[in-house]
C-alpha cells in the first residue's frame, strides 16, 4: 500500500468533481428508476461521448468550446429522439434505449478505427480520467451542476413533459461523462437511487448523496492505496456502500 499517495492535493479536486456529478445524478436517478428507463444514462452518455469523438476526429481543440458544443448537441439530440421514441413506442421504450446506445457505441468505434490511440480514447470515455481533472473542468461542472438543479427546481421536468426531462438529463451527463466516464455515470445515477428506493420519500435524497459522497470517497483512497484506476474502484465502492445502506436499513424495518 502506497500511504504516500493520500494527498489531499492529488485528491482533493477529484472528490469535488465526484460531489458536483452526484449533485444532480442523485435526483435524475430518482427520476429514471420512477420512470422504468434504466439505461437511459449509458445511451445519452454514449451519444455525449460520440460527440466528443468526432469532435477530436475533426480536430477541434481538446476540452475546448467547439468540443463541448459537440457533446452537448449530441446528447440533446439523442435527448429529442428518446423523447419522441418514447411518446411514439412507450411500450419499446427501454428496448430502444438499448438500441441506440449499441447504435452510439459502434459509431465512435467507427470513428476511431483509423486513429492509432482509439482504443485509449475509448478508455478514457468508459472509465474518465477523474484523477485529472483540474479547475477549469470543474467551474464547466459546477456550472451546468447548478443549471440542472435550478430547472430542477422549478419544475422543467413536469412543465415541458418528456423533453423537459431528457433535456436536463442531457445536460447533467453530458458534463459528467468526459470527466468520470460511462461507468461512473451509470454508477452515480443508479446505485444510489436504487439502494435507497425502500427509504422514506423525505430522507431518500439526503441519504442516497450520503452514501454516494461515502462511495466516491473511499474508492478513491483505495485507488490511491493500491495503485489501481479510480473510476473502476469507484464503481465496486459505491455499490458496496449501497449494498451495505440497504441492508442496514432493512434490518431496521424489520425491528
Amino acid at each position: 500500500m502506497n500511504w504516500h499517495a493520500l494527498d489531499w492535493s492529488i485528491l482533493g479536486l477529484p472528490l469535488v468533481a465526484g460531489l458536483l456529478v452526484l449533485a444532480t445524478h442523485v435526483p435524475l436517478g430518482a427520476q429514471v428508476l420512477d420512470r422504468g428507463i434504466v439505461f437511459i444514462d449509458l445511451a445519452v452518455a454514449q451519444m455525449a461521448g460520440l460527440g466528443v469523438i468526432v469532435a477530436d476526429a475533426l480536430g477541434f481543440p481538446d476540452r475546448g468550446v467547439a468540443m463541448q458544443a459537440a457533446a452537448v448537441t449530441a446528447a440533446l439530440g439523442g435527448a429529442a429522439l428518446l423523447a419522441w421514441t418514447e411518446r411514439r413506442a412507450a411500450q419499446q421504450q427501454e428496448a430502444l434505449i438499448g438500441v441506440s446506445f449499441v447504435l452510439a457505441a459502434c459509431a465512435g468505434i467507427l470513428v476511431l478505427a483509423g486513429n492509432p490511440h482509439g482504443g485509449e480514447h475509448l478508455k478514457d470515455l468508459l472509465v474518465g480520467q477523474i484523477l485529472w481533472v483540474d479547475g477549469a473542468q470543474l467551474g464547466w461542472l459546477a456550472l451546468v451542476s447548478a443549471l440542472v438543479l435550478v430547472g430542477l427546481r422549478a419544475g422543467v421536468t413536469q412543465r415541458f413533459g418528456r423533453f423537459g426531462f431528457y433535456g436536463l438529463f442531457a445536460l447533467a451527463v453530458t458534463a459528467s461523462v468526459q470527466l468520470v466516464g460511462v461507468y461512473l455515470v451509470f454508477s452515480s445515477l443508479i446505485i444510489p437511487a436504487l439502494a435507497t428506493r425502500s427509504f422514506a420519500v423525505r430522507r431518500r435524497p439526503l441519504a442516497g448523496y450520503a452514501l454516494g459522497a461515502a462511495g466516491f470517497a473511499l474508492g478513491l483512497v483505495l485507488s490511491a492505496l493500491f495503485d489501481l484506476p479510480s473510476g473502476a474502484v469507484i464503481a465496486w465502492a459505491l455499490a458496496g456502500c449501497g449494498f451495505l445502506a440497504a441492508a442496514l436499513h432493512g434490518r431496521r424495518a424489520e425491528r
